[in-house]
């Protein structure tokens, strides 16, 4: 297992990204590794930063502002190579289709209920080490 996992997280409201590495603690669950994290208020940086390469997981909020996190999560899965799998944070359960419309491989409500959120993350940050594996 490697010794860390790097989480993007894109949210323009920076309590939602608390709510996230609260959520997700050191690490979301005992057998994934250490979690760290990047933060992005923008599109273009989340861009900047899948170019960089490393990501792991990107988590997206699907209300942000200008542009939210279904449509950042479409654009990636279309133009990032190998594009790390992507948890969505939507507000309504109902929103789930849109999420699946996004291409997302995760989604889980607004606010961030913490066990829900870290069983999620932990699920995605196992496939993508069976994937490397």
């Amino acid at each position: 297992m490697q010794p860390t996992a790097t989480v993007l997280v894109y949210s323009d409201d920076s309590n939602t990204r608390e709510q996230v590495r609260l959520a997700t603690g050191r690490r979301p669950a005992p057998d994934v590794p250490v979690v760290e994290f990047v933060e992005c208020a923008t599109p273009a940086a989340v861009l900047k930063e899948l170019d960089r390469g490393g990501i792991d997981v990107c988590v997206l909020d699907g209300e942000a502002v200008p542009m939210g996190g279904m449509g950042v999560c479409r654009q990636i899965k279309d133009e990032v190579f190998r594009c790390p799998p992507v948890l969505l944070l939507i507000g309504r359960p109902q929103d789930a289709w849109l999420a699946t419309w996004s291409r997302a491989e995760a989604a889980v409500t607004l606010p961030v209920e913490p066990v829900e959120f870290a069983s999620a993350l932990a699920s995605l940050l196992r496939e993508k080490a069976a994937l490397n594996a």
